[in-house]
Parts: structure tokens; sequence; C-alpha cells
């Protein structure tokens, strides 16, 4: 311990690499996850006074929370809206009641400031409030600086100890008996709400995968169609196919809407696999490929920034923008943050949604220029990052007092509000303040687990006396505070919201940021259709959760 006691940098690395490796382990569909494997091996180590400076831990706590702010800002400022008035009613349940809980439990058990604001960030699952909390407890300016390490040391010990018990009572919660309270089997349910948003057609397993590509190119010898025009040929196919080259003997023609097809001709088409197959009762039978009739199909991955298409379906956009159509380009998949939906016609686009184009190079391109801008993502602006960093560290010294009590948004609150301003921003016009999403998602995960090991390492000592007095409370505050908000969102999303069943346990599992919940319930249901709520709960309650640690930890300092 020597060692780690002199380089500090090898205690912090140590924690990383093995709190990782513990957070691996699995006990049926539970894993505790790295960071909350990182907290119990730094908190370990912390017994024997190892620790690290405190500016280490609030620089990476800054770019945790921006990360976190920038990735989830175009879909939380996009679900301001009176569609999803009804999901960010689930979100206030969830934070009244851990307020309310940790409230209560505080002033029945006498709990000290920092050990009810760990069990409202470990009980919500929520790592951000541990970050939050312990940077508006060293503001307290009635506490001694002993009094603020230990408290600080205390949010970290009861995080640690009701996160497990949240973790699993919320898991089991949503992917086990969620769907027996609501009577439904969550395979099934999924499956038939995913035929009814793509019109009747059937959705596929989680570990299925189409056999044959649902975008195709074919040639096909002229026979039937002699003497029609390609936009005839077109027209007759309902428009779902494009003819992409012809090639009349040694010549290659310019395939336009008025060019007149001749016997023998050969004829590339590309569309949808079902008009691919009707296509050889218009033109004549298929051959194999031709050379100088390749034409590859392209793919782009756009970001949504016309406006009109916020708030509408891939059916509606298809039909504002003909040339999907006319040019043969089709949307194959949907990134919303780092969750994929399913691209069908009744998915609803938001501003900064990723689409993926598949089509002819000249139409794909002609379309992108309409509906958004090419997502270009190959190296970080950090003069917008730093810029959006020192915006938000110096909104969080901002004090303003309630009465007698003095609320600050502090490093995490004001770095969490930049972050998605920025991130709003940016998916405006993505010609600017690139942040590529494996970069922020680097940033974000490595900023909180290091975050997370400076928290239990300065919290070590104070860990076994506080497991020792209320030892029996935080096993009990973990479920409870899980189960109450849980359960009445479950009523009150059923029966008043009318919320779909399988969108209902995923915004359930959204409104307590719970992805290892999520990830249980898709693997259940077998279709990624409950992440369509999840991720409205989520963005919601990303931005809600962090900030109940300043309010909780402002009220009872007071």
């Amino acid at each position: 311990m020597g060692v780690l006691r002199d380089h500090p940098e090898l205690a912090l690395f140590f924690c990383l690499a093995a709190g990782y490796l513990v957070g691996k382990l699995r006990v049926g569909p539970i894993t505790l996850g790295g960071i909350c494997g990182t907290l119990i091996v730094s908190l370990l180590i912390g017994t024997r006074h190892v620790s690290v400076d405190d500016d280490v831990k609030t620089v990476f706590f800054a770019l945790f929370i921006f990360s976190l702010g920038y990735m989830a800002g175009p879909q939380f400022f996009a679900n301001l809206n009176r569609k999803s008035l009804r999901f960010f009613t689930l979100c206030l349940i969830e934070l009244v009641c851990v307020l309310g809980i940790a409230y209560g439990l505080a002033k029945a058990f006498d709990l000290d400031v920092g050990t009810a604001a760990g069990i409202l960030a470990g009980a919500a699952t929520e790592s951000a409030v541990v970050g939050t909390a312990t940077e508006a407890i060293g503001k307290l300016s009635d506490l001694t600086s002993e009094q603020i390490t230990q408290y600080q040391g205390h949010v970290a010990t009861a995080y640690t100890v009701c996160y497990l018990f949240g973790l699993i009572t919320i898991v089991l919660f949503t992917s086990q008996i969620m769907p027996m309270l609501l009577r439904i089997n969550l395979a099934d349910a999924s499956r038939e709400l995913w035929e009814k948003m793509r019109g009747g057609h059937a959705g596929l397993e989680a570990d299925e995968r189409e056999a044959l590509p649902g975008t195709v190119g074919r040639t096909h010898l002229v026979t039937r169609a002699d003497g029609r025009t390609v936009g005839e040929l077109e027209s007759a196919l309902g428009g779902h196919i494009t003819v992409e080259g012809v090639k009349r003997g040694s010549k290659l023609l310019t395939p336009s809407p008025e060019l007149e097809l001749t016997l023998s001709d050969l004829v590339q088409i590309v569309g949808r696999r079902s008009a691919i197959i009707e296509a050889g009762r218009e033109i004549g039978p298929e051959t194999p490929a031709v050379p100088g009739l390749d034409t590859p199909l392209a793919t782009s991955q756009v970001a949504v920034t016309e406006k009109a298409t916020a708030g509408a379906t891939i059916d509606r956009l298809e039909k504002r923008h003909p040339e999907f159509r006319e040019d043969g380009v089709y949307i194959t998949d949907v990134l919303r943050n780092d969750q994929h939906l399913p691209a069908s016609a009744e998915t609803v686009l938001q501003r900064g949604d990723v689409l993926t184009l598949v089509g002819a190079r000249g139409g794909l391109n002609r379309l992108v220029a309409k509906i958004g801008a090419v997502v270009k993502n190959d190296s970080t602006d950090f003069v917008y990052i730093g810029f959006g960093i020192v915006a938000g560290s110096l909104l969080g010294q901002i004090v303003v007092k309630l009465g007698d009590v003095p609320m600050s948004l502090g490093t995490g609150g004001g770095c969490l509000i930049a972050g998605l301003v920025f991130g709003w921003f940016r998916s405006r016009k993505q010609t600017f303040g690139a942040f590529p999403p494996q970069a922020a998602t680097t940033l974000k995960d490595m900023g909180l687990a290091v975050f997370i090991a400076c928290t239990g390492l300065a919290a070590g000592p104070q860990a076994w006396p506080l497991l020792k007095e209320y030892g029996a409370l935080l096993p009990f505050a973990g479920i409870a505070m899980v189960l109450v908000p849980a359960t009445i969102s479950l009523i009150v999303g059923r029966k008043l919201l009318k919320i779909e069943k399988p969108l209902l346990i995923g915004a359930i599992a959204g409104q307590q940021c719970s992805t290892p919940a999520i990830t249980s319930i898709t693997q259940v249901a077998q279709s990624s259709v409950p992440l369509l709520g999840y991720t409205i709960t989520y963005t919601l309650s990303n931005f809600l959760l962090p900030l109940t640690g300043p309010i909780l930890v402002g009220v009872l300092g007071a």
C-alpha cells in the first residue's frame, strides 16, 4: 500500500481496472457495472488512507457531466412538447418521490446530510447525484472542514450500498415483475406493437437479421418493356424502384424519365426487394451483373436539422420529399443518442436524430441537402467544447438564496445545463462544435469513473463506521426508493396516461436512468420497442435527477 500512497496515479488506474473487472461479475441478469465496481474497490483501498488530489475529481466530474448533457441536449429540448408531456409526468413522479423519501428518512432517522444524499443517489441509481451532492456539501458554510470531509465520505458509502440494492430491484421489477402485473408476455406485446407501427409487417427478434437485404439492385433484359419510357416504367411499379442505368449494345445511356426503352436493352434498377420482385413482370427476365451497370449503393449518415422534420414520422417525411421514391433512397436505421430505433413508418423523428440513408449516390446527395447535414465527426472541436465547460463552470458559481437556503448549481449542475444547451445548438446545424459520439462516450465514462474512484478513495476511512450505524437502513432505502416511484408510475402511466405497455415499461426504466434495466428489458422483449419509451424519460431524468442533490443538501443543510 505504500506504493499506492506515494503514487496516486497508480492507485487511481488500479481502481479503474480492478473495479471494472469486479463490475463484469454476473449473477443471473444482474451485473454490478464498472462504476459500482470501481466504487467498491476504491472504498476498500481508501481504508488504507490512499488519496488523490481533490482537483482531479473536480476536473473529471466537469468532463463527465458536460459530455452527458451534450449527448442528451438535442433530445432533451425535442422532448419539451405536448406529445411528450405524459412521459414528462413519469419523470416528475420519480423526482418528487426520491426527494420526498430521502428527506423523510433523513428526518425520521436523524441522518446527516451526506448519508441522506448518498441514499438519494444510490437508490435512484443516478451516479451524477454523487457529484452534485458532494460539491454542494463542500459549500455549506456551517460545517467545519472535518465535517465536510466526513459527510462527503458518507455520500459515497451510502451510494454504494443503496445502488446495489436499487439496481437489483429496478432490473427485476421492470423486466420480470411488471410484465406479470400488466398480464402480458413482453416479447409478444412488443412484437404486436411493432407490427402495428410498421403497418402490419412483422418485426425481427433481437438475435435475428434479415436473410436478404431490404434494399437491392438488379439487372433485367428488356422484353416486355419495349417502347415504354423510364418514367412510365417507374410509375407502373408504384414509384418504389428507380432505373439507375441503361445499356444498349455497347453504349451506356443516361436513364432520364423520357428515355424510351427498346428490345434487348439491359436495365439496372434499385429499390425495395418487394418492388424489385415485381419488376421482372414489367421489364423482362433478370440477368447476371453486367459490366458498366454495376452502380453501387451509397450509404450516408444524416443528422436531422430540417425544422419541419422534428415530430414527423418516417412515413410523413418520405411523403413530403418525393425524392425518396423518385431517386430510390431508403431509411434503414435511426440513431438517437446511442440507441438504435426501429426504422418503421410510424417512428417519430426528432431534431438531432441520425438517419442512415441508402440509395444511388446522385439521389442520395440531393435528398441529404434538403433534410439535414452529413454527420462529420472526424475530430473534436476543442474550442467549442472548452468554452462550453467554461460557461458551465461560471454558471455553477452563481448562488441564489431561497429564504435562508443558499442554492447553487455548482460545477456539476452548471456544466450539465451548458452541455444540454451546447449539444442542442450543435444539433441544429452540425457544421461546427463536433464531438464524435465515441469520443463523447469515452470522456463521459472515464470522467465518471475517475470521479467515482477519487470519491471512493477519500471516503474509505468513513465507510465502516457508517455501515455499522445504518447497515439495515441502507438496503431498505435502496429498495423502497425504487419500488415506490416505479409502482406509482406504472399505475398512473397505464390508468391515466394510457401509455402502451411495452413503452411504459421502457419509460419507467428511463425515469430511473437505468441502463442495466433497459438492457434486461430488451432481452426479455426480444425487441427494441421498449427503447422508444426509454429514450424520452432517460433524457429528461438525466437532467432532473442530478439537480436533486443540491436541492436536498440545501434543504437539509439549512
